[in-house]
């Protein structure tokens, strides 16, 4: 009997709020991705221990990351998914405090070898809900997530912007943008 190769996708919540519009957009893209016939695993940022990189340049010798600290099970997890759904709430024009700081230690995998085992080959997924009701103003973060990615040799498979969901599960009125979500899940795996 043949093992048969599901792929994985891995959702990666950064906002604090349980229950909230970064949350349940992530779970729907995730649930995109089961539909495709992937397997799915969430995290919650705030959940987690993840130090702020110190720019000690430690990992560029090493290839490790002086912090001892659970990014390191976050990383192998993101080395195993073939869809990764980032998620985060745009706080003052920017992401969330612990989705910076996550963003921030990727630094450790810039040298090529880790860029190409981390990165490469990845569907990123982002997930970006907030408050104001003009898009423009999650630029910043879809900016800073293009960028980075670019630099690590990848890119956005998809952006998926909510505007005008303030309140705690507002996004759950926004079918439309649900489907959005969902289908970027189903679309990173099926395609």
């Amino acid at each position: 009997m043949s093992k048969v190769n599901r792929k994985r996708a891995l959702g990666i919540v950064g906002s604090a709020r349980r229950g909230g519009n970064t949350e349940t957009l992530v779970d729907e893209v995730l649930r995109g991705a089961q539909e495709a016939g992937a397997s799915a695993e969430k995290v919650i940022l705030s959940d987690l221990t993840i130090a702020p990189c110190q720019g000690c340049d430690a990992c560029l010798d090493t290839g490790e990351c002086v912090h001892e600290d659970d990014f390191v099970e976050l990383l192998e997890k993101m080395r195993q998914s073939d869809v990764w759904v980032l998620g985060t709430p745009v706080y003052w024009w920017g992401p969330s405090a612990q989705f910076k700081t996550f963003v921030d230690r990727w630094y450790q995998v810039a040298p090529q070898d880790q860029k190409e085992a981390t990165f490469k080959g990845r569907r990123i997924i982002a997930v970006i809900p907030l408050g104001d009701t003009d898009a423009a103003t999650a630029r910043h973060v879809v900016g800073m997530l293009t960028d980075a990615l670019e630099y690590l040799e990848t890119g956005l498979f998809a952006t998926v912007v909510a505007t005008g969901v303030n309140d705690r599960g507002q996004v759950r009125e926004h079918a439309d943008v649900l489907a959005e979500a969902r289908r970027a899940g189903q679309e990173a795996v099926g395609g």
